[in-house]
């Protein structure tokens, strides 16, 4: 059960007053922290019906479960049920008909142990899986844990404000809440992650749906139970306890679409979000969690991961793992292996395991990747460089950006904004938030929180400080997006003049302003003035940055770009051409600037009417797009849709 789950028992001989009943109570609680009893069994109708967006687990007595549960059994609320009564023979015939009885049992000891390893089983299928080439998460998975990692802050501050967030939701238990609030410090953060409290699922929930509430108020335990696994680690590493190669187990489910996915990615890499558990236990790991999540939904496939580990290539790794058996919350029968957040392995091999009871069983072969790793650093490395500037909360906010996530961005910045103790954490806290808005074209926000901004600055800081001219670029963006050039002109103004007398000659600021300049132009029409500052941009690019800086190429755009609306065709693809030369030898060929360029090639050749070329150009872009881009990011129509016109022509 998630944490969104909830518990009904129905039973007309419930008396919550007798002690058998109480303990039967609380060991529920324990697993799934809401629980609702009834011994009436339209009464407990009524409530089932109104229950929309939460999956509802049964425990229900023989007698009345013979009565309700065919009514209610096609519900889709309803995930489970278990029979609870004084004789099983006779309440197994008619169970047997209905797929969402687990069991039916007279002690409630079976029922327990069926609701913990279903407990996990949903625990293991919110753990958010993402793959290189197809998922965008992929390849800021591990620069969001690192800047996760990174954040520093008041532990018990922390700790008290997630108390208090918890006390706002409806779904956690008060006395699980009281027990962290009091024992936190007396337990490890792997006690805290294996016990059946909230905190486990809470954890994956939020990491699964990047969801900024509980990933700010969940970061010290984040934190907290990272480093505990790299401090056993490091010590069970030093005591020679695992040095040989060996293999773990890990049974789950995975949708459909999921296992579609890592079909299409054997041989390239599949990120774990989430603290990983694995098992030297390869039956119960097949048993419990891959073969049960297939036999009992239709929907979800069974995956036995197999995942092979080298001690001897530990100091490569770019993950630590730690035998937890000694600090786990249960007495480990499974021999509980758990991984760092954010665990990247190669596929190997996908096969698939014949059983008589279902087809979707799949075993799949993992292994453990390294920093050695050409691959990965190659799909990595960009990725930090293209957020140099920003460190802890803004990066997770650019990174939000960057998946497509603009109101859990925007949502992360009102949150900081109102913790914000310092000019400073105000000043660039609304300045990012205009970013945001910006992004989503809400350039009337974007206008006002970039203003908010600037008149903090306008007091804390000296006059001709640069981010005084990072506030007037921004505004100036803002006015060229809604068409005010001649507004737009005067704040790029401001802000090189700022830049000319704080910055060097050569700063890839006043590139900056220098290509917005040429935008602006651009959009006026203005072709041979606005090619005039990109190329002024380009003399200090070529100079201030690195030859695979992703500016460059995005200047030989700006630069095409104005040709192709000069007129002059060849011009233009010679610069398109040579963008896309530069992508190519620094970027792996799925990125989404590389798409970019073929786009631009694709639309030229459209334009001038070879429509084969063009359409060649224009369907590699939109592959890429589809895999690298969010679902719904504008790119993804407009290519789809310049595709469809060129066929047309055809």
């Amino acid at each position: 059960m998630s944490q969104h789950s909830l518990l009904i028992w129905l039973d007309a001989n419930i008396n919550e007053s007798e002690d058998d009943y109480k303990a039967a109570l609380h060991e529920l609680r324990c697993i799934i922290a809401s629980v609702a009893t009834f011994t009436d069994v339209r009464e407990c109708l009524d409530f089932l019906s109104k229950i929309k967006n939460k999956k509802v687990v049964m425990i229900v007595s023989g007698s009345l479960g013979q009565q309700i549960i065919p009514e209610i059994q096609e519900w889709p609320q309803l995930e489970s049920v278990y029979v609870f009564c004084g004789n099983q023979s006779i309440h197994e015939k008619w169970a047997r008909q209905i797929p969402k009885v687990r069991g039916v049992h007279t002690q409630i000891d079976p029922i327990l142990k069926a609701l913990q390893i279903d407990h996990e089983n949903c625990a293991r299928a919110m753990i958010a899986i993402s793959f290189n080439g197809i998922d965008t998460l992929f390849k800021y998975a591990q620069l969001l844990k690192e800047t996760l990692l990174e954040i520093e802050d008041d532990d018990q501050k922390s700790i008290k404000q997630f108390i208090h967030y918890c006390h706002l939701q409806d779904d956690i238990a008060e006395d699980q809440i009281s027990k962290v609030e009091s024992e936190y410090h007396c337990h490890t953060p792997i006690w805290w992650y294996t016990a059946p409290y909230f905190m486990n699922s809470m954890l994956n929930y939020g990491l699964r749906l990047m969801d900024v509430d509980v990933i700010i108020n969940m970061r010290f335990f984040i934190r907290d139970l990272n480093q505990r696994i790299e401090k056993l680690y490091h010590e069970q590493q030093s005591s020679n306890k695992i040095m040989a190669p060996f293999q773990l187990f890990r049974g789950q489910a995975l949708s459909v679409g999921d296992f579609d996915k890592m079909k299409q990615t054997k041989g390239g890499f599949v990120s774990f979000n989430t603290f990983l558990s694995a098992s030297r236990n390869s039956q119960v790991s097949f048993e419990n969690f891959a073969r049960s999540s297939a036999i009992h939904n239709p929907n979800l496939v069974g995956i036995l991961f197999v995942i092979n580990i080298d001690p001897s290539l530990c100091s490569t790794l770019s993950t630590s793992f730690a035998d937890v058996t000694n600090e786990g919350f249960f007495e480990d029968c499974e021999e509980e292996i758990l991984f760092t957040m954010h665990t990247v392995f190669r596929i190997d091999q996908i096969q698939h395991i014949d059983d008589d009871d279902t087809d979707r069983l799949w075993q799949v072969d993992l292994t453990l990747t390294g920093n050695d790793d050409h691959d990965l650093n190659a799909l990595t490395g960009h990725i930090r460089q293209g957020f140099h500037w920003a460190t802890g909360w803004l990066r997770i906010a650019s990174i939000l950006m960057a998946l497509g996530e603009s109101s859990k961005a925007e949502q992360l910045y009102n949150s900081l904004l109102e913790v914000a103790s310092s000019d400073e954490d105000r000043a660039n806290y609304n300045h990012q938030l205009g970013s945001v808005y910006y992004n989503m074209n809400k350039y009337s926000k974007a206008l006002s929180s970039y203003e908010r901004s600037l008149e903090i600055r306008k007091v804390a800081l000296p006059p001709n400080h640069p981010d005084l001219a990072t506030s007037y670029n921004s505004i100036g963006n803002v006015y060229r997006n809604k068409g005010d050039n001649s507004q737009a002109l005067s704040w790029y103004q401001q802000a090189i003049e700022i830049r000319k007398l704080a910055l060097p000659a050569n700063h890839p600021d006043l590139a900056t302003s220098y290509s917005n300049i040429g935008s602006t132009y651009e959009d006026m029409g203005d072709y041979s003035t606005a090619l005039s500052w990109f190329e002024q941009s380009l003399e200090i690019r070529k100079v201030a940055l690195s030859a695979d800086h992703s500016d460059l190429p995005a200047t030989y755009d700006n630069i095409g770009a104005v040709y192709y609306k000069m007129g002059e065709h060849t011009k233009a693809l010679s610069w398109y051409e040579k963008a896309l030369k530069a992508r190519e030898k620094v970027l792996v060929p799925d990125h989404s600037d590389i798409a970019t360029s073929y786009n631009n090639i694709g639309v030229l050749y459209y334009s001038i009417g070879e429509y084969s070329k063009a359409l060649s150009f224009l369907e590699k872009a939109h592959e890429i797009d589809r895999k690298a881009l969010p679902p719904n990011h504008p790119h993804i129509a407009q290519s789809k849709k310049n595709i469809e016109n060129i066929k047309k022509k055809l």
